[in-house]
């Protein structure tokens, strides 16, 4: 059975994406940290567009959870490919650098940078073995840009940047590729506080995007169509940083 792992896969984008390669025939395990019901939500979506899921447990930012529960379900799954990894699963934390806490730092680098290597590691051994796989890491435009205020965040996402271009000229050989999707604003749950009639007009096409754009390129950076594109970082921001 061929599977597409999304972590943070019960709300947003995340959720966007599960639904996404459910409609692409994969059975879709939906990681999660905390909030079940979200979850299962999730999940109904992904039988209704036809497919099969799961729902795998685990915080992202613990690496012994990643251990203990992805690497349970791996080694008691032989007949299950993990073919498609979307690292999507992150958390903001945002203040000034002059008054940012060390938790803050810690946590944001922990969940959107760390998890990455821990998350990553694990798939890609049967990525390898199987000389076929596609890997999607969810950055963002502040990892390019860089925003006043997230210097936690910034840096962490552009760690993930920087690791997607390295690991695409080690695994290439294999038949793997690893992209990065770096969105703007997107209408989720962490932007509900944005004043998104002010923020627009920043925005070329005047709007913010919405989770299911951001899918339909996971989509295709994740289909055997896009095998000669690896190492590269695609923006989804409505031409806001182009």
């Amino acid at each position: 059975m061929k599977c597409a792992l999304i972590t943070g896969g019960s709300r947003g984008i995340g959720r966007a994406i599960c639904v996404k390669m459910a409609a692409l025939g994969y059975h879709v395990l939906i990681n999660y940290k905390s909030n079940l019901e979200e979850a299962q939500n999730t999940l109904e979506q992904v039988k209704q567009a036809g497919s099969t899921g799961e729902i795998l447990q685990f915080d992202v930012s613990d690496k012994e959870q990643i251990k203990q529960v992805l690497s349970a379900w791996i080694d008691a799954h032989e007949d299950h490919e993990i073919e498609v990894l979307v690292n999507n699963a992150g958390i903001r934390a945002d203040s000034l650098m002059a008054w940012m806490e060390e938790d803050q730092w810690d946590n944001v680098m922990k969940t959107n940078l760390d998890s990455f290597f821990y998350v990553t590691r694990l798939v890609l051994n049967g990525m390898l073995t199987r000389k076929y796989g596609r890997i999607v890491n969810v950055v963002s435009l502040s990892g390019i840009k860089g925003l006043a205020g997230q210097t936690n965040y910034s840096a962490a996402k552009a760690g993930v940047i920087g690791a997607t271009k390295a690991l695409a000229q080690e695994v290439g050989r294999q038949g793997i590729t690893v992209n990065a999707l770096a969105p703007g604003f997107i209408r989720t749950d962490m932007t509900e506080e944005l004043d998104e009639k002010e923020l627009r007009n920043l925005i070329p096409v005047r709007r913010f995007g919405k989770p299911e754009e951001v899918a339909h390129a996971a989509a295709f950076l994740a289909s055997p169509d896009a095998a000669y594109i690896t190492g590269q970082i695609l923006s989804v921001n409505g031409g806001l940083y182009s």
